[in-house]
């Protein structure tokens, strides 16, 4: 998948919703920013949309009537690597946690501001822009296209947060990088769920699938009272 520049006219967003009303205020004010919106409102047609046309970003509401959002994601995912943003009232922790962990790229709730919205996807297109397709450190390899991780060339299985948070780190090889600066690039959502805690959690569990030994971490350095980097 080739994704457009941000920005440019041609850039096109599924919003897949079942609310006729929040449908079209979303697609008029997406449009008048430069979109080309498509929208459907079940999997049947959010599904032939996508075999049928070039989409850079959707927007999946999770609730769809008698169709679960969650599932349908599971479905696209089998056909693309398309970046999809959650968009829904469900604002309990646990949706949040579930959506972001199932590898969804960001999660934001109704009610929402129509900027707050148009700068999530713009944030979005941003980072699945990037023209890298491998990075090399050290005894790891990465393919970003397929974003899949190996470590001496074996296949290491990380999380969809996990995964973020490596390639923030390798994408700014050398940098330190401090624990806010590391949060607003993987998160875009409140920091209600999004703490040193859980950043402190997934370092850890980072740690122990790509370090040779996690208690003398080689590849992601702590620097005390600063943050984390990856490099001299």
């Amino acid at each position: 998948m080739i994704y457009n520049n941000v920005g440019d006219d041609m850039s096109s967003v599924l919003l897949i919703e079942d609310d006729s009303v929040i449908a079209s205020s979303i697609k008029y004010y997406l449009e008048n920013e430069g979109f080309q919106i498509f929208t459907a409102d079940n999997e049947e047609k959010s599904l032939n949309i996508i075999k049928e046309n070039v989409i850079d970003l959707i927007l999946l509401d999770i609730t769809l009537g008698n169709e679960n959002g969650f599932d349908l994601f599971h479905q696209i995912k089998k056909l693309t690597n398309i970046p999809i943003i959650f968009l829904t009232a469900l604002d309990e922790e646990i949706n949040v946690v579930r959506g972001l962990e199932m590898g969804a790229d960001d999660y934001i709730t109704k009610p929402f501001r129509a900027r707050e919205l148009l700068s999530r996807i713009k944030a979005v297109l941003r980072r699945c822009s990037s023209s890298t397709e491998e990075i090399i450190y050290k005894n790891l390899k990465i393919n970003v296209k397929q974003a899949k991780v190996y470590k001496d060339d074996e296949i290491v299985f990380l999380t969809s947060l996990e995964y973020k948070l490596l390639l923030v780190l390798l994408e700014n090889k050398g940098k330190i990088l401090s624990r806010e600066k590391i949060l607003a690039s993987i998160w875009d959502v409140s920091e209600e769920f999004v703490n040193d805690n859980t950043l402190s959690v997934y370092i850890k569990r980072l740690r122990e699938k790509i370090e040779i030994d996690p208690n003398n971490p080689q590849i992601i350095l702590t620097i005390r009272g600063l943050g984390y980097k990856i490099g001299d």
